[in-house]
């Protein structure tokens, strides 16, 4: 799958699953604009984009943010000239349940990070997307069609409400030309349990799945790179699931 000379903003790039994502398309001959607030582990993840092709753009924001997400995309464009594909990777997991005078909190910070901040990089991209006839993919979970336990409610509702918002954009920007899918992964290892806060009561340490394994961010990287290429050009508003089977048992 090349992407060639292709435009690429990928959010939540300093690890895990963004960081995978933005090293595959810089293999693929993508120009990559890694977006993430951790400089450090940006710089770690630009260096490996340049060592398989073009260096990238390196953009340090909050997404969550609406000047800092504005400041992005206007940066990119600004660059290049160009969006061909938006990848809404980042995300955050916070706990809170209603018995837990935390749960507006995490709510609120939740929300802001992993549902307004990928509907509104989208409104932004979207004039464009539409020039290029690109893509959008949208990083959910599987925990937002399934049952969890109480804690992460907070986490499932806005990834959720996130599977419903591709859908819909999916709608609306098809008469456009413009692809929105999502991909839902279960268990992957990336450091989404760590960086939860203070309290992190969840790894991926007792968590089975049908076929015995736990995905690696490259795995889902490969399923974003698909569902950009022209390979899936036949498909917008699917929501794609990545779990080892993991749904099946729970």
């Amino acid at each position: 799958m090349s992407f060639k000379d292709k435009v690429v903003l990928v959010t939540g790039a300093s690890s895990g699953i963004g960081a995978a994502a933005a090293i595959e398309f810089s293999k693929e001959g993508a120009y990559v604009v890694i977006v993430a607030r951790n400089e450090a582990k940006m710089a770690k993840v630009a260096a490996e984009c340049e060592a398989h092709g073009k260096r990238p753009l390196v953009i340090k924001a909050d997404v969550s943010k609406d000047e800092e997400a504005k400041a992005a995309v206007e940066k990119t464009i600004e660059r290049f000239g160009r969006l061909d594909v938006l990848v809404n990777n980042a995300g955050i997991l916070r706990y809170g349940c209603l018995l837990d005078e935390r749960i507006l909190e995490a709510f609120d910070q939740l929300v802001a990070t992993n549902l307004r901040a990928a509907v509104h990089l989208t409104s932004l991209a979207v004039p464009h997307l539409i020039k290029t006839k690109g893509s959008v993919v949208n990083i959910s979970s599987v925990d937002g069609s399934s049952m969890v336990p109480p804690l992460l409610v907070p986490y499932s509702v806005t990834k959720a409400a996130l599977d419903h918002f591709t859908r819909g954009a999916a709608l609306e920007l098809a008469p456009h030309g413009v692809r929105v899918n999502a991909i839902s992964p279960g268990p992957v290892y990336t450091d989404i349990y760590e960086n939860a806060g203070p309290v992190h009561p969840m790894d991926n340490s007792n968590i089975k799945t049908p076929l015995g394994t736990i995905s690696q961010p490259v795995e889902i990287a490969d399923l974003i790179l698909f569902l950009s290429s022209e390979k899936a050009k036949a498909i917008t508003g699917s929501n794609f699931t990545s779990d080892n089977g993991y749904v099946l048992s729970n």
